[in-house]
């Protein structure tokens, strides 16, 4: 049995993706990190450990102690924290991700997966349909770190042979944690405002179409790609997504369950990053490499959250 180390894993998707690894790999397997206390979740079923990913030593110390074979690094500041404050971004999110590849190199690891961002795009790409192998040219410290990520992965496994592995992840909307910072985050924040208080005011203006997972789909193809066969992978770096749609259309959705909610637009910063990302992704070579396939779409998604959310939050719609 392979073991993995997953870094950020107090984040929005690692909260949750170590309870998928451990459920599928056994708790003693899978060793959650961060730099953070944890939340009692993470310390449920196997070891958490505090780790500083700019601790060159700490981080191959821990690799090595704890006989790692897989690293996921999710370890990174977001889109809108990262235009906040974007030394911070470079530090955390390049030197970060270099110092992770630079451990599995130098300790021969079987794997690392390091998630990019339909951020890494940028203006001159194609919005539509964009294509897995296209113009990349990111204006956000976020996107242009993200980028950094992809090619300095792609280089260590042709100079090196590192079994570099990453997925494009649109934004990810999950009914167990919130998110952390970035341009997608009104997703999940119109479901819980739609319960609690019938209204949500959108940072994102009508019509700005983004892709979008739910997060048991963004689950499912992080292990199924952590699992893919090496041999079959033509790519490193994949476009993956379920669904894209504008604010408006998640709010008539929502609206099919709860009809008084409303929505209201006051567009901020973030709509100026948005709009420099792709309305949609062409995820052929993710499907045709791998076999990946969505099980949720828009109307499956929001009925599972509300459903999910209103047990949550102790309400009812």
């Amino acid at each position: 049995m392979k073991r993995i180390l997953v870094t950020g894993s107090y984040g929005q998707i690692g909260t949750e993706l170590i309870g998928a690894l451990r459920e599928r790999y056994g708790g003693e397997n899978v060793v959650a990190t961060g730099r953070k206390k944890p939340p009692e979740i993470l310390k449920r079923d196997g070891p958490y450990l505090q780790l500083d990913v700019l601790d060159e030593n700490q981080l191959h110390a821990m690799l090595v102690d704890n006989d790692i074979d897989i690293v996921i690094h999710n370890a990174s500041i977001l889109s809108g924290t990262g235009e906040k404050d974007p030394q911070l971004a470079y530090r955390t999110n390049i030197e970060g991700s270099y110092n992770v590849l630079e451990a599995v190199r130098i300790l021969h690891l079987d794997q690392v997966m390091i998630p990019s961002s339909i951020a890494a795009f940028g203006p001159n790409t194609p919005k539509e349909n964009t294509p897995n192998d296209v113009i990349m040219r990111p204006i956000t410290a976020y996107g242009i770190s993200k980028i950094f990520i992809e090619l300095w992965g792609e280089y260590y496994f042709r100079r090196y042979g590192v079994d570099f592995r990453s997925l494009r992840y649109p934004g990810i909307i999950s009914s167990e944690t919130l998110p952390g910072g970035g341009t997608t985050d009104y997703a999940v924040e119109i479901f819980y405002e739609a319960l609690k208080n019938k209204r949500y005011t959108s940072f994102l203006d009508k019509g700005t179409y983004l892709p979008m997972m739910y997060m048991p789909d963004c689950l499912k193809c992080t292990i199924d790609l952590i699992e893919a066969d090496a041999s079959i992978l033509k790519h490193r770096s994949f476009n993956i997504t379920a669904m894209s749609f504008a604010p408006e259309e998640i709010a008539a959705e929502i609206m099919k369950h709860i009809p008084e909610f409303e929505i209201t637009y006051e567009p901020d910063f973030r709509q100026q990053i948005a709009e420099t990302w792709p309305a949609s992704l062409d995820d052929s070579a993710a499907r045709e490499e791998w076999g990946w396939k969505p099980d949720y779409d828009l109307a499956a998604m929001t009925k599972d959250m509300l459903e999910k959310l209103s047990k949550k939050l102790g309400v009812k719609y």
